[in-house]
């Protein structure tokens, strides 16, 4: 099989406290001719806050086998980081994040530890990375 580099999905706006899956492969419809994600390397996941409210974003990956019995399960979160208004994150590993089959990425945008409220954020994330060609 062949790689495809590509940004895995459009732009995703999260707007206020919120916590949205918003990749998964093997349902996913990637961004341009290559269809639905099959195996998923995940490069990086860039995060912009463009509301008028500091905000929490954290990141999880969960395994296809597992159904989430809360939200926010910690022992599948990556990364966790406030962002100020205009503020932008970037979580790029040193290895790409191998996902197959009902895999799924999950952010959650909620208040910040430092104060602010999270409702006025809207949280813009963006997955680069590469996939399969079947």
């Amino acid at each position: 099989m062949a790689l495809k580099r590509t940004k895995l999905l459009g732009i995703t706006s999260v707007t206020g406290i919120n916590t949205v899956g918003i990749f998964t492969v093997g349902v996913t419809d990637c961004t341009g001719p290559v269809g639905i994600a099959s195996t998923t390397y995940v490069r990086g996941i860039i995060a912009h806050n463009t509301g008028l409210d500091t905000c929490t974003s954290t990141l999880y990956a969960y395994p296809g086998v597992h159904t989430p019995t809360a939200v926010g399960d910690t022992s599948y979160r990556l990364s966790r980081v406030d962002l100020a208004q205009n503020e932008t994150y970037f979580f790029e590993p040193n290895y790409p994040i191998v996902m197959v089959d009902r895999e799924a990425l999950i952010v959650e945008v909620n208040s910040s530890t430092g104060g602010g409220t999270g409702i006025g954020s809207v949280t813009n994330f963006q997955i680069l990375g590469d996939t399969d060609i079947p």
